[in-house]
């Protein structure tokens, strides 16, 4: 492969008198698993590049020893730091930049003096391999060629015999260093998995393997290739004992007929179905609040803890901590009556289920849908579905949070209202728009857009121009809650359409709502008796 940068032939970055740059993949350990062209390119260069541990052996170079020709020139790029604590001001990343820096101009001297450059990568040099830190550095300047390694990975699932996937499975290649909470997730939501960098982390990564349901397939290889070679079960592994080479392979096999896919919700088989006599159990149906974990009532989360299995959206599907026993279901945006179907299905057979939603369930949310599911199955005839009991759990919604963040303006009436016209005709949202209005109640704007809806916003703002004064204040709250939250305050005619995106909710004020100098935005609960005035 040729870098993007650079071409065989000589380019007007180099002069042909420079040398030729590659990374070379020496594969997993096993010098028989090296590449007929690596061994030549190994055979033939000027200088021999090399990373290693301070005081240790470069692995790398062991493999690769037997083709090294008398005389070439061996550069040992010693880390100087792998683990642990450094002085460097700039710490870990700080010490590791320069080091990388220090390293890349040593092979340029090389380079730059005629002399062909091989750097050995354990492993693929472009697959977390440190090769990587020298490419960005050199790749632009000198003709570079990369020739690929065989993964440690690949030789791992070789050692154990072990089918990674097959067909349509997805495999996750996964850091050990992950947050605990998100290796979990993860490796719930995919079929065969990878989980590479372990060593000192190897506890939690076990912990988020039993949190996954994957601990009991899970196998550990260490040294995969090489004469030290051994491999056993993960649970079974002592953890003082895990070096950094070592990694854990979970088959695609072991998740077998539990797959769910953003796309497609999985089938509850006929013959699986309960008989009439089992009682089904109780559907939850929740709302997880606007996003951050302390906006989650603890009634939800105790809820969550109890069930078997979590339906929904993606996204919200992902904000449910992964643990053991727990089956999650996510599917795509506009499925909401296929999902709710499934959590019936699941919960006529006595599955402990919960329905998740953003926010509030019960505004523009998944309560609704399970009662639409749940109506349609009873018109099928299927009773075992229209009868499973449903409970809503309430979650801080979107327009609570928006308000908040605010000040006050939802204080006096006000109505609620989504932009989207997928479920009913524009034309009905127009005239409740200038009901409302007419009105003069503070107006909460859901779905104001989307990448396929981009005109709704700016008819709204047209239609509610008709009746209110240009003046009126407009609050823009756009991912309240998470790291990239803003709020906006503004007026009716000022309002630019064009930078509200599903992100946001609106909030429209009415004649009695007031801006504060600091900012802040309320409506009086006082109304004044027109009549009167």
């Amino acid at each position: 492969m040729t870098s993007p940068a650079t071409s065989p032939a000589t380019s007007p970055a180099t002069s042909p008198a420079t040398g030729r740059f590659h990374g070379v993949g020496v594969g997993p350990g096993d010098p028989e698993l090296l590449t007929v062209k690596a061994a030549r390119l190994i055979g033939d260069a000027d200088v021999v590049a090399y990373h290693a541990g301070p005081g240790k052996e470069s692995n790398a170079r062991r493999t690769a020893a037997g083709l090294l020709r008398p005389g070439v020139v061996e550069e040992a790029l010693v880390y100087p730091v792998t683990t642990g604590a450094t002085e460097h001001p700039g710490g870990y990343t700080g010490a590791l930049a320069v080091f990388y820096e220090e390293s890349a101009q040593r092979l340029a001297a090389h380079l730059e003096a005629g002399r062909d450059v091989v750097l050995l990568s354990e492993g693929d040099p472009l697959f977390y391999g440190s090769y990587m830190y020298m490419h960005d550095r050199l790749a632009e300047r000198f003709e570079t060629e990369v020739v690929p390694g065989v993964p440690a990975f690949a030789a791992a699932a070789a050692a154990v015999a072990s089918p990674l996937v097959r067909q349509t499975d997805v495999l996750t290649v996964l850091p050990g260093t992950l947050p605990e909470p998100e290796l979990a997730r993860r490796l719930a939501d995919t079929d065969g998995a990878i989980i590479m960098k372990l060593g000192r982390t190897f506890p939690a990564v076990r912990r988020a393997l039993a949190a996954a349901g994957r601990l009991e397939h899970a196998v550990y290889v260490e040294r995969a290739s090489m004469p030290a070679q051994r491999w056993l079960p993960v649970a079974d592994v002592d953890p003082a004992t895990v070096p950094y080479f070592s990694l854990v392979v979970v088959a695609g096999d072991s998740r077998h007929g539990r797959r769910t896919r953003d796309t497609e919700l999985p089938d509850v088989p006929a013959a699986a179905r309960v008989p009439a006599a089992t009682e089904a159990a109780e559907l939850l149906v929740v709302g997880l609040g606007p996003g951050p974990d302390r906006w989650l009532t603890a009634e939800v989360s105790a809820a969550l803890a109890e069930v078997d299995h979590v339906v929904g959206y993606a996204p919200y599907v992902d904000r449910v901590p992964q643990r053991a026993g727990l089956t999650r279901h996510a599917s795509g945006n506009s499925v909401e009556i296929d999902r709710a179907r499934l959590a019936l299905e699941l919960a006529a057979r006595g599955e402990r289920v919960a329905v998740v939603s953003g926010g509030d369930a019960g505004v523009f949310g998944m309560a609704t849908a399970v009662h639409e599911a749940a109506e349609a199955a009873g018109a099928e005839g299927r009773e075992d579905l229209a009868g499973v009991p449903v409970r809503v759990l309430p979650g801080v919604s979107a327009v609570q949070a928006v308000a908040a963040r605010a000040g006050a303006p939802i204080g006096g009436d006000f109505a609620v209202m989504s932009l989207s016209d997928r479920l009913k005709p524009w034309a009905v949202v127009e005239r409740r728009l200038r009901a409302v209005a007419e009105a003069d109640l503070v107006l909460a704007v859901y779905n104001p857009a989307s990448r396929s809806r981009t005109e709704q916003v700016v008819r709204a703002q047209k239609t509610l121009l008709e009746v209110l004064p240009a003046d009126t204040v407009v609050v823009v709250g756009r991912d309240v809650g998470r790291a990239e939250e803003s709020l906006h305050v503004t007026t009716l005619a000022d309002l630019d359409a064009a930078s509200i995106d599903m992100k946001c909710l609106l909030i429209v004020g009415c004649a009695q709502t007031r801006v504060t100098p600091s900012g802040r935005v309320w409506t009086s609960r006082s109304v004044p008796d027109r009549a009167e005035g």
